[in-house]
């Protein structure tokens, strides 16, 4: 077979405290609007730790043998402008120290050209796969988390509050219907993985919302979603009342999965 011409390759770099990678978006990375899907930003903050990881002899593999694993707790994502099919981003990921029991890790994407796509922030808590016991950060015995070099237009992930039960009576709750966990969902850990969370999201929004414009992005990650559970979801408009900020909450048989934060552009 002859040889056309040489296409340019898809770069990766791993760095002290760093590693990056090109990504390209696809068709199926994007909704209707040929937009970055935000589960699809999401999955990319969960598989980049895995690749920097990799890079440095720190396997899945490797890391469940010590009998330590990460689980996402909390993400924020930052968009400044949002990418679209087909678009190549550079993406970069670093360790960002420990924030009590969180071990941080951040995120910047970029057009080529240093245009800003999206910066993203997360927290996770190193778990025992076993026996399921929250691990102590010093007690990671893969390397030393050291403070991110490089600035992350981003804020940090917080706890995320539901409006008051009350509310649901004075009928300022939307009940959005329920979602069954089915096997397409599940992860190789046996639990929804954590960026279908936001798929979940955008099927039960209300559908004057689920064409707007996403600035910012938040989840927290309270319970595993397992497969058969069905997970009741509800969304409420935050406190300010402007009508850009909607809050999502999902409940599982044993209390809520997760909490969710989506800003819309005014």
């Amino acid at each position: 077979m002859d040889i056309i011409k040489n296409l340019p390759y898809l770069k990766q770099e791993l760095y002290e405290n760093g590693y990056s990678r090109q990504m390209e978006l696809t068709f199926p990375d994007c909704g209707p609007d040929k937009k970055a899907r935000v589960s699809t930003l999401l999955s990319w903050m969960a598989v980049f730790g895995g690749f920097d990881y990799d890079a440095r002899g720190l396997t899945h593999e490797v890391l469940w043998q010590r009998r330590e694993v990460f689980l996402l707790s909390r993400a924020v994502i930052n968009m400044h402008k949002r990418p679209m099919d087909r678009d190549i981003l550079n993406v970069i990921t670093c360790e960002d120290s420990v924030k009590g029991a969180h071990m941080r890790r951040v995120y910047r994407m970029e057009y080529p050209d240093g245009t800003r796509a999206v910066s993203a922030k997360s927290d996770w808590i190193l778990a025992d796969p076993i026996s399921r016991k929250i691990l102590r950060p010093s007690s990671f015995t893969g390397r030393e988390l050291s403070p991110c070099p490089i600035e992350i237009d981003c804020p940090e992930p917080g706890k995320i509050r539901f409006p008051a039960r009350d509310d649901d009576i004075n009928n300022n709750i939307n009940h959005l219907g329920e979602r069954v966990v089915r096997w397409s969902d599940l992860d190789g850990n046996g639990h929804v993985f954590s960026g279908n969370y936001a798929d979940f999201v955008w099927d039960c929004l209300p559908d004057d919302l689920r064409e707007r414009d996403v600035v910012l992005f938040a989840i927290n990650y309270s319970r595993e979603a397992v497969l058969g559970e069905r997970l009741r979801l509800r969304g409420a408009f935050a406190d300010d009342g402007n009508g850009h900020d909607y809050i999502i909450r999902g409940d599982g048989p044993d209390g809520m999965c997760f909490l969710c934060e989506i800003k819309f552009k005014s």
